[in-house]
């Protein structure tokens, strides 16, 4: 053990109530001293350097409490997106040598904001540069997640009494009405002027009448106005099932609370795909619900004529139980077995998600020919054009603007500045859309509804549910390709949109292991013969 000296100056690397790090080859030893260096200046590119360029081309690997992030490169996107490092003085250090050419040094530090940090990094010698194999974080578990949760309770909001639902606990995106608490809809100011509410909103009822608990009120992009998971005034939610990528939105934090275990149940809303986005990013199931089918009676309105209801959960069975509480009437159309996979242009998708939907629908023709829902001679293929989707969102866009400045012009016209810049940017655009372009924009839809309700008739529709994996934070970061990504998805998810129909995602992964989804459109009122078909389909394959 050593002590420093009373007249030693304290030095973050060095002062340690256990310090055996001279067992190191000398190399060593100067390469954590410059990776600690590299670290409190908040250098990534140094940072990026100090890891192992997968060595014999197996991967290097970080992880914490949010989950792995594996090969050279991810770890540098990572770093690069990465804000900031947190200030810490190192407590202790034990290292052990593992050979000649590799060593393990496991440190303790304590952080300037409070907490202690336990670092366990494997090192290794390759081409006599010493680089880190190895890394995991243990960090001081917040009691709550400011970037998941507005609010949260244990529970926040006890069921009114026992149901199908009992032991599930639900996050609630915070543009519902929960009694005793107010809507923030995302944005700081707009929660400080907001009421509190004196009752819950019906979808809110509605889940703690089947014996749900609310464990707390979950993030929502600003306004429900992007499908990243951003929120630039609170943080952007974790993405569990893909570290360091954005967990898409807008119902980012009832996904990440899903995700991530905190919660059974995410309760959100989608507009332009903000249930299936955040659930394709992140491994889960969710459902949009039929346009109108559930009340959005005290929910924070976008655009009326596409916000609907909706949730995700981390499995089949689970969205089954919450589907029927939700939707305790009968379907108001049937499924006729038929089942459509859409051949899409190359550009609309990325080759890597391509490849994972036209997989994920072999199997499911194969568990066809197992006797789900009709015989497989029942399934076909249908060819949708780029020209098609391009005039379904452009319709889109003009009835969504005109409406979400129409419902929140009034307090956001006072408040552009406390704005994050690409949300005012798009209200700024709305405010361009005058009553003539809107009234055409709403024959457009009329029309286009009609078309796409017509070329479903009673088939299920399937289509991969987002056009990429989920992007890197560093993607995200560059406003130019999220831009493009943004539009890129929104014209796939614009049809079930425009047609107001129920759309399911549910969970594949890619080659690499990333997280995507296979979209299931049905006809307008057959939201639960739609999940049951896809629970069966997945029971099967």
């Amino acid at each position: 053990m050593t002590q420093p000296s009373e007249n030693e100056p304290h030095r973050r690397g060095r002062q340690a109530v256990h310090d055996n790090i001279e067992v190191l080859d000398p190399d060593l030893v100067a390469a954590i001293g410059r990776y600690e260096a590299a670290l409190m200046d908040n250098d990534a590119k140094r940072l990026s350097a100090m890891f192992a360029d997968d060595p014999g081309g197996i991967p290097v690997v970080r992880s914490d409490a949010k989950g792995m992030i594996v090969g050279h490169n991810a770890i540098g996107a990572f770093r690069k997106a990465r804000k900031n490092a947190p200030t810490r003085r190192l407590i202790s250090r034990v290292a052990r040598r593992l050979g000649d050419t590799a060593a393990c040094v496991v440190s303790r530090f304590e952080k300037a904001s409070g907490g202690i940090v336990v670092q366990t990094q494997v090192w290794q010698r390759c081409d006599d540069v010493w680089g880190i194999v190895a890394a995991h974080l243990t960090y001081p578990a917040p009691a709550i997640d400011s970037t998941i949760w507005r609010v949260a309770g244990t529970p926040l909001v006890e069921a009114t009494h026992p149901g199908p639902l009992s032991g599930m606990g639900v996050a609630v995106k915070d543009l519902y009405a929960v009694a005793g608490q107010r809507v923030g809809a995302g944005n700081p100011a707009y929660l400080a002027e907001a009421p509190v509410q004196e009752h819950s909103a019906p979808a809110v009822q509605r889940l703690l009448d089947a014996g749900a608990n609310i464990v707390g009120i979950a993030r929502t992009d600003e306004f429900a106005y992007s499908l990243a998971g951003a929120n630039a005034h609170y943080g952007t939610p974790p993405n569990p099932k893909a570290v360091g990528r954005v967990p898409g939105g807008s119902s980012s934090g009832p996904a990440s609370a899903v995700a991530s275990g905190q919660a059974a149940i995410g309760l959100g809303t989608d507009t332009a795909g903000s249930i299936r986005i955040p659930s394709a990013y992140q491994g889960l199931w969710g459902l949009r619900t039929t346009h109108d089918r559930v009340s959005r009676e005290g929910v924070h309105p976008l655009s009326e004529s596409f916000d609907t209801v909706g949730w995700m959960t981390r499995d089949a069975q689970t969205m089954d139980f919450v589907t029927q509480a939700m939707l305790p009437d009968r379907d108001t159309a049937r499924l006729s077995g038929e089942v459509a996979v859409c051949a899409l242009p190359g550009q609309m998708v990325d080759a890597d998600v391509a490849q994972a939907f036209s997989r994920s629908c072999d199997a499911m023709h194969d568990a066809a020919l197992a006797g789900v829902h009709g015989q497989a001679d029942m399934w076909g293929e249908i060819t949708l054009d780029a020209g098609m989707f391009d005039g379904f969102l452009d319709a889109f866009s003009t009835v969504r603007g005109y409406e979400a400045w129409r419902a929140n012009g009034g307090w956001v016209a006072g408040h552009m500045d406390a704005l994050a810049p690409d949300i005012a940017e798009r209200f700024r655009r709305d405010i361009l859309i005058d009553e003539a372009a809107y009234r055409r924009g709403l024959e457009r839809l009329e029309r286009s509804r009609a078309m796409i309700r017509s070329l479903v008739g009673g088939k299920v529709l399937l289509m991969p549910t987002a056009a990429t994996v989920a992007p890197t934070l560093g993607e995200q970061d560059d406003a130019e390709t999220a831009a493009r990504t943004r539009t890129r998805t929104m014209r796939l998810t614009s049809l079930a949109g425009v047609g107001g129909l129920p759309a399911l995602t549910m969970p594949i992964t890619t080659e690499q292991g990333l997280p995507c989804g296979v979209c299931l459109i049905g006809p307008a009122g057959s939201d639960k013969a739609l999940v049951a078909f896809a629970k069966e389909l997945c029971r099967r394959l």
